[in-house]
């Protein structure tokens, strides 16, 4: 299958130019193609994996995809999807963010040969301001500046000579690796089609009117309700795991509806087509199965983060589904109640009943008392039979948490202070 073919099955083109064209020179050629990403934050999140995803999938079809980290228009800012300016960082930071992720596009995509990484920093930062001027500016018209979407969004609120020029500095990365490595497609988001379209432009004027170069943009990822994708109460879904801890990433996968499933499974995996109608069928047949969401998050967890991970999470889940936490490693306690309601106690051993109370789990021994005798308090994954039972600390926690279950799912983390 021609690769203009497998993304428009997956529905993952929303604009492209020149179909015919590029298909044709995919077909004949192995092309190279890039994406970038600016490091204005130290982690990526899941919206940013679709474009890359689709760099991926170039690549399994002998394709030379290159990353762009934006070490150069990082600096800058790019105005798209803001409403006011962006606070500019340091050259440190920016350069900080630019080696974290680099090194997680490097665990995603492997140091393979076949993906070439590069900052734009190493030619934007060699740019003389009269070069700028001369060389680029000169070939960008001002009203169809003004005419892009990104910036007449902006106007009336305001957008600064730095950001306006945003759009510039991305041609000219479009342009420099077009010259370098014969670069001739632009992958990106919906929102940066007028920015790749403005370098397709530039590059003609200084190449020639039939240069064969192309852009090809992803859809806006939406849930079927309408609603931004890649979010949940505690904010965005990131590929760090201290940020989103990889069992956190697998439910959210876990979780999804079955009106959005086999949309993922297409967007964010390399099923194939048999293996993807199989799981739509069996969403349609047998949803209280939820075959395709425990198959999509396998999937991504593992592409994520890894195999090991991967395990990890599947056992935490299992734990917490039948209550059954006893075994669980340090590592793996502290990803499934990390983020859950904690209190701090001593070391301290203590009778359960004075236990609970002192730990303010229980604001009155009374009601300790009638839930222990209910067989409504679990210790660390042990239901609680007895008032005069002795708490300790989880057996592989060296020391550091217990865990309390109230009722079938009310779980509070307490940390142990020596």
């Amino acid at each position: 299958m021609n690769i203009i073919d497998e993304l428009t099955w997956r529905g993952a083109i929303n604009q492209m130019t020149e179909e015919e064209n590029l298909r044709k020179l995919t077909d004949e050629k192995k092309i190279s193609l890039y994406c970038g990403v600016d490091p204005t934050g130290d982690s990526l999140h899941i919206g940013h994996l679709i474009p890359f995803m689709m760099l991926k999938r170039f690549a399994l079809q002998g394709h030379h995809p290159y990353i762009v980290i934006g070490g150069g228009t990082g600096a800058i800012g790019d105005p798209s999807g803001r409403k006011t300016e962006r606070k500019l960082q340091t050259m440190e930071k920016i350069h900080d963010n630019a080696e974290k992720l680099k090194a997680q596009f490097t665990h995603l995509f492997g140091d393979d040969e076949n993906i070439t990484f590069v900052n734009n920093f190493d030619w934007l930062s060699q740019i003389s301001l009269l070069d700028f001027l001369r060389d680029y500016g000169k070939l960008f018209p001002i009203n169809v500046m003004l005419a892009k979407e990104v910036v007449a969004s902006r106007l009336e609120a305001g957008i600064s000579f730095t950001e306006f020029t945003y759009q510039i500095l991305q041609a000219v990365d479009y342009e420099h690796l077009y010259s370098k490595y014969d670069v001739q497609l632009q992958v990106g988001g919906a929102d940066q089609w007028g920015n790749i379209t403005g370098g397709i432009d530039m590059i003609r004027k200084m190449h020639g009117g039939n240069t064969p170069v192309y852009a090809l943009t992803i859809p806006l990822m939406l849930k079927s309700d309408g609603t931004k994708f890649g979010k949940t109460a505690g904010g965005a879904i990131w590929l760090d795991p201290e940020k989103t801890s990889p069992f956190e990433f697998y439910q959210f996968w876990l979780n999804q509806d079955d009106a959005d499933v086999v949309k993922y499974l297409k967007y964010f995996t390399f099923l194939s087509k048999e293996e993807i109608d199989a799981l739509a069928e069996a969403v349609e047949k047998e949803p209280e199965k939820r075959l395709a969401q425990r198959r999509l998050a396998e999937e991504v967890t593992r592409f994520v983060h890894s195999e090991q991970a991967l395990k990890e999470a599947q056992n935490i889940t299992e734990a917490l589904y039948h209550g059954s936490i006893a075994d669980l490693t340090e590592h793996e306690l502290e990803q499934a109640f990390g983020k859950m309601p904690t209190v701090d106690v001593t070391d301290e051993e203590k009778d359960v009943v004075n236990w609970l109370v002192d730990s303010t789990i229980y604001s009155s021994k009374r009601q300790a008392r009638e839930d222990i005798t209910n067989g409504a308090v679990t210790i660390n994954g042990i239901k609680v039979t007895s008032l005069d039972e002795i708490v300790r600390p989880h057996k592989n926690s060296n020391g550091k948490y217990v865990v309390v279950r109230k009722g079938k799912k009310k779980y509070t983390l307490a940390k142990i202070s020596k």
